[in-house]
C-alpha cells in the first residue's frame, strides 16, 4: 500500500529513555515493543563510514535502515518486524545501522547510498557491495525469509539477475526468491535503469521456473507497466492473455496471500491497464479481485495495516469509471476501519494504522469520519504533523481552501527535525500556491521561512531535501510564469542567491541550490 509516506533530530536510540515520547495512554501499550527492540545493537551515531569499517573488520554484512519518526511504513516495520525475536536474533549476524533522515549528515549519506524513500532497507557485504534492497511491504514472515536468504547468499541480487537473464540453469530457488522479492518499486534501485524496468521484470518472469516466483515477477511486471511513466519502455502485452493470468493468480488463496502487497497496491492500476471501461472482462476482473481482497481483509494473520490496505484497494476498484462508492461499501469500510483502529494500541502501529484508516475513509467519500479519526489522533501521536497534512488534504478535497491552507501551515509549524521541516515547509508552500495564489504576502513569508531554515542546515540540498526544495522551486517558477508575482518572486530569489553564494565553489550543493528556482 503506497500511502505517502519518514526521523526526528537523531538516530533512534534503542533504550526507552531516548525513544520518542508518547502520550500516557500509549506508553504502556508500546513498552513491550520498545523493550524488545532494545535487543538490537543499532549503531547510534551517524558515522556510516565507521560502521562499514566495523563490518569489514568483523567480516559481517551491514544492514542499513533509513527511516523517519513520522513515516507510517517505518512505524509499521518497527511494529511488525524489528520487534520480533527472530529479527533480533538475526541482527547478531550483521552490523545494524539505524539512520534517521534528520540526523546531521544523513541526507548526504542518503545521496551516497541512493536511498530516498522512507523506509529503505539495504543489506551490504562486508566490503560495502550492495547485496539486496529488502522489501518493506511484505509481511514479517516473508521479510524474515528474504533476510535469511540474503544473509546466506554468495551472490548479489544484481549478479543473480545477470545470470538469470543470460539463461543460467544453476540458480537455486533461493536466488529466484531474492529476485522476486527485491524492492523493485524503489525509484533508487540499482539493478536496471528505470526505463527498462518493465521488460526486465517480464523477461525474468519468463525465464524463471514456473511457480510462486515466476508469478510474482509477472505481477510485478504488469503492475510496473500499468504505472509506467513517460520515457519508460513498455513492450507489447497481450492484455486478454494477461488478464487471464492475473485472474488465475488472484483466484488461488495461497498465491493471493503471498502477493498481498501487489494485490492491494495494484488493483486499480492493473485493472484499468488490462481492461476497458465497463467491459465484461473488467467486471469479471473486478469481481474476482474484490473476492480476494475480502479474504485478505478478514485474514487475522496479516498485519492491521495490510488488512486496511485490502480495504483501500476495494475502495479504489469501486472508483473505477468515475463511479462513487455505494452506501453498502461505505458502511463496510466504517465497520472494518472502526474495529481495526480500536484494536490498535501500540504507538508505532497506530501511526501506520490510523494513516491507512484515514485514507480508506477519505477514499470512500467519508471525509468527516476521516477528520474525526485524525483529530483525535493529534493528541496521542508522536508525530501529529503528519496527520495535520492529511487533514489539509481532506479539506482540499472538500474545496475548503482556507481550512486546507491553515492545516498545511499548522503541520509545518509543528514539524520537528531539519529535513522533516524542510519537507513540510516545501509542502506548505506548494499547497499554498494552489490554494491562495493571489496571497503574495503569505506565500513570500512561507518561502522565506523555508529558505531561512535551509540556510542553517548542512546538506540542505542533498537527496530528499533537494527533491522537495526543487519541487517547491518549480511550483514557484510556474506560479510566476507570466510575471504576475515578480516582486515576491524576486525577493525570495535574492534570498536564495545569498544562500547559494555562501556555499563553496566545489560543493555539489552549490549548483543544486542555484537551480532550485531555475526549473520549469
Amino acid at each position: 500500500m503506497k500511502i505517502i509516506s519518514s526521523l526526528l533530530v537523531a538516530l533512534l536510540a534503542t533504550s526507552t529513555a531516548t525513544l520518542p515520547a508518547y502520550a500516557a495512554d500509549s506508553k504502556a501499550a508500546s513498552a513491550s515493543a520498545q523493550t524488545t527492540q532494545a535487543g538490537i545493537d543499532w549503531r547510534k551515531d551517524n558515522n556510516v563510514d565507521a560502521a562499514f569499517a566495523q563490518a569489514k573488520a568483523s567480516n559481517k554484512p551491514l544492514f542499513l535502515y533509513w527511516g523517519a519518526v513520522w513515516c507510517p511504513p517505518c512505524n509499521q516495520v518497527k511494529a511488525t518486524i524489528f520487534n520480533r525475536q527472530e529479527f533480533i536474533d538475526k541482527s547478531r549476524h550483521f552490523i545494524p545501522v539505524y539512520l534517521d533522515g534528520d540526523t546531521p549528515g544523513a541526507q548526504k549519506f542518503a545521496s551516497q547510498f541512493k536511498v530516498r524513500g522512507y523506509p529503505t532497507m539495504i543489506l551490504f557485504k562486508p566490503d560495502g557491495t550492495e547485496i539486496t534492497r529488502l522489501p518493506g511491504e511484505v509481511d514479517s514472515e516473508r521479510y524474515l525469509q528474504v533476510l535469511t536468504q540474503a544473509l546466506n547468499t554468495t551472490l548479489s541480487v544484481q549478479d543473480t539477475m545477470k545470470l538469470a537473464l543470460a539463461g543460467s540453469k544453476n540458480l537455486k530457488d533461493e536466488d529466484w526468491s531474492l529476485l522476486a522479492d527485491y524492492s523493485w518499486d524503489d525509484p533508487e534501485q540499482k539493478l536496471v535503469p528505470g526505463k527498462e524496468l518493465v521488460p526486465t521484470l517480464l523477461k525474468l518472469s519468463e525465464v524463471s521456473p514456473a511457480g510462486l516466483h515466476a508469478t510474482r515477477l509477472y505481477l510485478r511486471g504488469i503492475y510496473a507497466a500499468a504505472s509506467a511513466k513517460p520515457g519508460q519502455t513498455v513492450p507489447t502485452i497481450d492484455k486478454a492473455q494477461a488478464t487471464e493470468k492475473v485472474l488465475k493468480a488472484i483466484a488461488d488463496p495461497k498465491t493471493a496471500r503471498d502477493n498481498m502487497d501487489l494485490l492491494s497496491n495494484g488493483a486499480k492500476e492493473i485493472t484499468e491497464f488490462l481492461t476497458t471501461s465497463k467491459s465484461e472482462q473488467r467486471i469479471k476482473l473486478v469481481n474476482a479481485w474484490n473476492a480476494a481482497l475480502v479474504k485478505l481483509a478478514d485474514d487475522a494473520s496479516i498485519s492491521k495495516t495490510d488488512r486496511l490496505g485490502a480495504i483501500i484497494a476495494q475502495v479504489s476498484l469501486a472508483s473505477l469509471d468515475n463511479a462513487k462508492p455505494e452506501a453498502a461499501l461505505q458502511k463496510e469500510v466504517q465497520k472494518r476501519v472502526g474495529l481495526i483502529e480500536k484494536a490498535t494500541s501500540d504507538a508505532y502501529e497506530r501511526q501506520s494504522v490510523v494513516n491507512a484508516a484515514a485514507y480508506a475513509l477519505g477514499g470512500a467519500g467519508l471525509l468527516d469520519d476521516s477528520d474525526t479519526l485524525l483529530k483525535a489522533e493529534l493528541k496521542r501521536s508522536h508525530s501529529p504533523y503528519y496527520f495535520m497534512s492529511t487533514l489539509g488534504s481532506n479539506a482540499k478535497k472538500r474545496g475548503d481552501k482556507v481550512a486546507a491552507a491553515n492545516w498545511y501551515e499548522q503541520a509545518y509549524n509543528a514539524a520537528k527535525g531539519p529535513a522533516t521541516r524542510l519537507q513540510w515547509g516545501s509542502n506548505y508552500v506548494s499547497n499554498l500556491v494552489d490554494l491562495a495564489p493571489n496571497d503574495d504576502a503569505r506565500i513570500e513569508k512561507a518561502v522565506q521561512s523555508v529558505f531561512g531554515e535551509a540556510a542553517k542546515v548542512d546538506n540542505a540540498f542533498y537527496e530528499r531535501n533537494r527533491a522537495y526544495l526543487e519541487k517547491m522551486g518549480k511550483k514557484l517558477t510556474d506560479w510566476n510564469k507570466e510575471g504576475k508575482h515578480q516582486v515576491t518572486y524576486q525577493k525570495v530569489r535574492t534570498q536564495l542567491d545569498g544562500i547559494c553564494n555562501k556555499l563553496p565553489a566545489n560543493d555539489p550543493q552549490k549548483s543544486v541550490c542555484q537551480g532550485v528556482l531555475n526549473k520549469s
